[in-house]
């Protein structure tokens, strides 16, 4: 498993591996029965993909606002005096007229042949209220660039204003092969067919795989345990004694 390493300058959280909250911004602790709203956490596909990576927490008492006006970013928060171990303050600038960036004040350092993504920290795409920075995707070869992070976010459209508060996740990183070297070919028709007869078997038993799980939400949609059922069983085999066999 890649080990990750990091550096940072002042007092605060380090990176960690994305936590799901719930309730929080995962959604309610709400089951999964008739008539209850379905949430971001019961969805698991959602779920593994929202772990799969490292989050920061915005570290200070000072509550920043961003909005768009006139065309133009405006940050809005009252910094006062410059902490003792900060070189750069305020932390964040105008980045041209659509963006703005964010001085980390970390270094992160991949093994060999990975590189470190930021991406859109996944409560983003949770949010009801819009208020989440929009983290730009980018890639940082950590092997020959050991600067310190500075990240760039997406300024809010008109009328929606982000908001970094104290404790709150506001990007992701993921670690991932330094170059995207991959083949992208049509199946074979005996692979293709193999799998067409495992999606129609699959789909003749779903009632079987998913007894005890089915339900409809508050919104008329109908949810199933049927991938929730298999990925468990998944797991299991590959936990098992002689998996590797």
């Amino acid at each position: 498993m890649p080990v990750v390493k990091f550096r940072q300058f002042g007092d605060r959280p380090g990176p960690q591996p994305i936590r799901i909250t719930v309730p929080g911004w995962a959604g309610e602790k709400a089951p999964r029965e008739d008539g209850r709203h379905e949430q971001p956490w019961h969805c698991i596909p959602f779920s593994e993909s929202a772990r799969y990576g490292l989050e920061l927490v915005y570290p200070y008492d000072i509550e920043l606002r961003v909005t768009t006006e006139d065309g133009k970013v405006r940050l809005d928060a009252d910094w006062g005096p410059p902490p003792d171990d900060m070189e750069v303050w305020p932390p964040f600038r105008t980045f041209g007229d659509d963006y703005y960036s964010y001085q980390l004040s970390l270094d992160l350092e991949a093994p060999p042949g990975f590189a470190i993504r930021t991406e859109p920290h996944p409560r983003y795409f949770t949010d009801p209220t819009y208020s989440t920075p929009l983290a730009v995707p980018a890639l940082i070869r950590s092997d020959w660039w050991p600067m310190i992070f500075f990240c760039i976010f997406r300024a809010p459209p008109p009328g929606v204003t982000h908001v970094f508060r104290k404790g709150e996740p506001f990007i992701a990183f993921t670690v991932l092969p330094a170059e995207p070297d991959l083949t992208v070919e049509p199946m074979d028709p005996e692979t293709a067919a193999q799998r067409e007869m495992r999606s129609r078997r699959l789909a003749a038993s779903r009632d079987r795989l998913a007894d005890g799980t089915r339900w409809t939400s508050d919104t008329r949609t109908i949810f199933d345990g049927t991938y929730r059922n298999l990925a468990r069983a998944a797991r299991m085999k590959a936990k098992a004694p002689g998996s590797d066999d």
